[in-house]
């Protein structure tokens, strides 16, 4: 009897302990995820936000929610701003009916995406040229010159190139997107952080067929390959590819 309530004491504890943490998270989420309408700091106009509020209910575990903006009526354009306009956000009373607003960063521009995948596959094929790995990677699969040549040659192990590092980067763009922050830091940081989980997944499935002297030559490339699709995806100013209107604007203004 007495193992019996000891066990049911223990399971209760551990139920609290983990739903205790889940309410005060679902409690923020509830605080955070309405629209709010706040003047831009910027141009002084009215304009409609949304706080990342998965970002602020995970982070408010560990400590203060850390707010970052999830959306604004002025982006994609100003997508890449400074986000001054959080502490007015904070006071703002949230607004139920902002959620009519066209959110215009629920996509994702899929050009800095495809430009990132592209400049990734050319990074392959400069790693894997003659001048760099070629001959190591050759001795490690046991391949003759004539055969690599020809594999070279073959249409589909490009294909396949090309499709992982386009998803790669339309992984990096996800993330960022979900975390309500662009930046080039915050892109490399992501990449690096998805090619570790990625990475280390692979490994943990094919280490029993792994050769051992691609490791250095296969890992070298997808770390330098996911850091080059961060950059792009995240440090590529969205004006660049979208197009600013005002800016466009004031310059024809002037």
């Amino acid at each position: 009897m007495l193992l019996l309530l000891g066990l049911f004491l223990f399971l209760v504890g551990t139920c609290l302990i983990l739903l205790l943490p889940a309410f005060w998270g679902e409690q923020i989420y509830r605080t955070y995820r309405e629209g709010r309408t706040v003047n831009c700091p910027e141009t002084h106009a009215p304009v409609s936000v949304r706080f990342n509020a998965l970002r602020a209910a995970w982070s408010s575990l560990a400590g203060a929610p850390k707010l970052r903006l999830a959306d604004c009526t002025r982006w994609p354009e100003r997508a890449d701003c400074g986000q001054e306009c959080i502490p007015d956000a904070v006071l703002a009373k949230p607004a139920p009916l902002v959620d009519h607003v066209p959110w215009r960063t629920r996509r994702i521009v899929h050009l800095p995406v495809l430009l990132a995948g592209a400049a990734a596959w050319v990074l392959g094929m400069a790693w894997h040229s003659e001048y760099l790995f070629r001959p190591r990677w050759m001795m490690a699969l046991g391949l003759s010159d004539p055969q690599t040549r020809a594999l070279a040659r073959m249409l589909a192990p490009h294909l396949l190139s090309v499709g992982a590092c386009v998803l790669f980067a339309y992984g990096v763009a996800g993330l960022l997107r979900w975390l309500g922050s662009r930046t080039l830091t915050h892109g490399l940081e992501v990449a690096a952080a998805l090619w570790l989980a990625t990475f280390a997944a692979l490994m943990a499935v094919t280490w029993s067929r792994f050769v051992p002297g691609l490791l250095w030559i296969e890992g070298g490339y997808t770390f330098m390959g996911a850091l080059l699709i961060g950059a792009i995806v995240g440090g590529v100013p969205r004006w660049v590819v979208v197009g600013d209107p005002e800016e466009r604007g004031g310059r024809s203004g002037g």
